[in-house]
């Protein structure tokens, strides 16, 4: 089914790890909603933009189905099913959102006779991601067994059911807790915004457009400081060389005050007090740091 309406629909995880990061992010690119009875689905009041609130598993083949037109999935579900289609149409990843990362790894019991990935070679593997699992083996050629397991990955090998596990792996500390440590990395994940095979109708493709551009203004004001300030124009060179700039600032003269300068500069995350103190070494005042919300270009 491919859809012919006016409104675009985005699948997002209705409860997870990436939930409630997906759904700040369609905030700060300013979308407001009405929440269902049932909670399954917000309504945009400001954009004709609406929400389904699903299972992560269930976004690829929703898009695929032309139920909705964008979805908000880890990397890891999205590359496992792709892998499964076998080359039928299927989701395409627009851009990462830069939360959710993780890393689907291959971890092995502590002490025991496997170091390196070639001696798994002739062994079981227990994953819930078979086929991401099978295919780094065979580019990586060597000839393991993959056993699929839907939960509790990580205790498969103190049950006897696998040598190793290839699973989704956050900080380390579950693998730490069940005396595995990870010997290789088989993908980087993260939240990706994806689309549908299918063509938009017009009307659908200007709302992905608008939508996108905002998504884009929000990520971009992530982590982003702007610092403004005056300084003695001699100190100029300095300052440019030590704040941690996106762009180069700008830089106003004064009126009645020929040595003095205005400065206004886009920062990264790094900004911090010792920044702001050697600033003020530096014979800097009136510094003022505000967190950015969003930007557009």
């Amino acid at each position: 089914m491919i859809s012919t309406r006016e409104r675009l629909r985005i699948a997002v995880q209705k409860s997870g790890r990436l939930s409630q990061d997906s759904l700040g992010l369609l905030r700060r690119a300013g979308l407001a909603f009405r929440e269902s009875r049932d909670k399954l689905f917000l309504y945009g009041e400001n954009l004709p933009v609406d929400v389904l609130l699903v299972r992560d598993d269930d976004i690829p083949g929703l898009l695929v189905e032309g139920s909705c037109e964008l979805g908000i999935v880890g990397r890891n579900v999205l590359d496992e099913q792709r892998l499964a289609a076998q080359g039928t149409p299927f989701p395409g990843e627009l851009r990462a959102l830069g939360f959710g990362q993780c890393r689907l790894a291959l971890a092995v019991p502590d002490g025991g006779p496997i170091e390196r990935i070639e001696d798994l070679a002739g062994l079981r593997i227990a994953t819930s991601y078979p086929q991401l699992t099978a295919n780094w083996l065979r580019e990586q050629a060597i000839d393991a067994e993959v056993v699929v397991l839907n939960g509790s990955v990580e205790i498969a090998p103190r049950l006897g059911k696998a040598h190793a596990i290839c699973d989704l792996v956050s900080s380390g500390a579950t693998l730490a807790a069940n005396q595995l440590h990870e010997i290789a990395t088989v993908l980087r994940s993260e939240a990706v915004l994806v689309t549908s095979p299918h063509a938009p109708a017009a009307a659908t493709s200007a709302l992905i457009e608008r939508f996108c551009a905002r998504i884009g203004a929000a990520l971009s004001g992530d982590g982003a400081r702007l610092l403004m300030l005056q300084a003695p124009r001699s100190a100029l060179d300095e300052i440019r060389r030590l704040l941690p700039t996106r762009e180069q600032p700008s830089v106003l003269g004064l009126d009645g005050r020929p040595d003095d300068i205005a400065l206004q500069a886009l920062c990264d995350a790094q900004l911090d007090w010792q920044h702001l103190e050697e600033l003020k070494r530096l014979g800097a005042h009136g510094l003022l740091v505000l967190n950015v919300e969003r930007m557009l270009a």
